[in-house]
């Protein structure tokens, strides 16, 4: 590699008008505008607009003649102004471009099997998955890691500063009872013998706590063979803390002061604190579940003293196991199938 990078493109601005910058990345696009050729060149941090002017010496030219999408480059060039009327104000280096003196192609590329460029939304989830590579790298497709890193950094700011450690804990464990059942793995040393790896460190957190760690956390891996759900998969990251010397309160309000701070770092977004807070009974009674989403305030009413006396048999041997009825006050504004939609969903439930 002759051409060493000096500068992330998302780091490049007008500070940098009349300096020299190599960078490095994908060709996203290509454009021959009669022998000025214009590459969008991607890095994980942006995209910004290289040009190779005609006027450029020709070995250079020709090499950038015979670049082609997906391509991974260095280019060493001089930052200027875009033209007047030639900006683009949908990308951060939209006022400036580089204007190339040197290239080297790192690596050549097939043409992809979806464009780079587009929404991939449209592609089979297949095709994506056989060629996630390719996903992550087209636009915006690294954005969930990237936030995820710095949701995972903040988290650890945080706890660091209110005295919690970080611990890792083993993942080849013994078999404990838990909700699930366990991924077990065969031991080489001890034949007919299994690790299992932990569906949370619980176990292990507890055992800190009365070797003196106080306060811990880890962001761990947590594995648990179950059928996949909207809310569940076999394996899975949380975050796992454990606290000594507190009360439930003292809990609740690092949680608190945890989400509260998460927002405002993440996604710049202030929360209200203290946080609504809803006792267990009061959450299955008014919502029937324990993670109720309050912005639905369509709150469950008892009905079971209209009917006392029913002879419907459904609600007769509700009452008479000891149930209740409950109903909600719904606008009448449902059509026909909407409300045949709502009964089949219901019967599907076990009603």
């Amino acid at each position: 590699m002759k051409l060493k990078r000096t500068h992330y493109i998302g780091e490049l601005n007008n500070t940098f008008i009349g300096k020299e910058v190599v960078v490095s990345g994908w060709v996203l696009r290509r454009r021959d505008h009669g022998g000025v050729i214009f590459l969008d060149l991607r890095d994980r941090s942006g995209l910004l607009q290289v040009v190779f002017e005609e006027g450029l010496d020709p070995e250079i030219h020709d090499l950038a003649d015979s670049i082609r999408i997906e391509y991974v480059i260095s280019v060493k060039g001089l930052i200027r102004r875009r033209p007047p009327g030639m900006e683009n104000p949908k990308i951060p280096t939209g006022e400036i471009e580089l204007v190339a003196m040197e290239v080297e192609i790192l690596n050549t590329s097939k043409t992809p099997p979806f464009p780079m460029d587009e929404d991939l939304s449209e592609i089979s989830e297949a095709v994506r998955l056989k060629y996630r590579y390719l996903e992550m790298r087209a636009l915006d497709g690294l954005k969930p890691f990237i936030f995820r890193h710095q949701v995972n950094q903040t988290i650890r700011e945080f706890l660091n500063s209110k005295g919690f450690l970080e611990i890792e804990t083993p993942f080849l464990t013994k078999s404990t009872p838990e909700g699930a059942r366990d991924y077990l793995v065969p031991s080489r040393l001890y034949p007919g013998k299994f690790y299992a790896l932990p569906q949370s460190p619980q176990l292990f957190k507890q055992i800190l706590m009365v070797a003196g760690v106080d306060k811990y956390y880890q962001i761990v891996r947590c594995f648990r063979d179950e059928d996949l759900r909207a809310d569940r998969q076999p394996e899975f990251t949380q975050l796992d803390m454990e606290m000594s010397f507190v009360e439930e309160s003292d809990i609740m309000s690092v949680v608190e002061e945890l989400l509260a701070y998460l927002f405002e770092k993440a996604l710049n977004i202030t929360l209200e604190t203290p946080f609504p807070k809803l006792s267990y009974e009061t959450a299955l009674k008014d919502y029937g579940t324990d993670r109720p989403d309050i912005r639905f305030d369509m709150k469950l009413k008892d009905l079971s003293f209209l009917f006392k006396e029913t002879s419907f048999k459904v609600f007769r041997d509700a009452l008479d196991s000891g149930g209740v009825i409950k109903g909600l006050k719904a606008p009448a504004n449902f059509s026909r199938k909407e409300l045949d939609d709502l009964i089949k969903f219901a019967q599907e439930l076990g009603a």
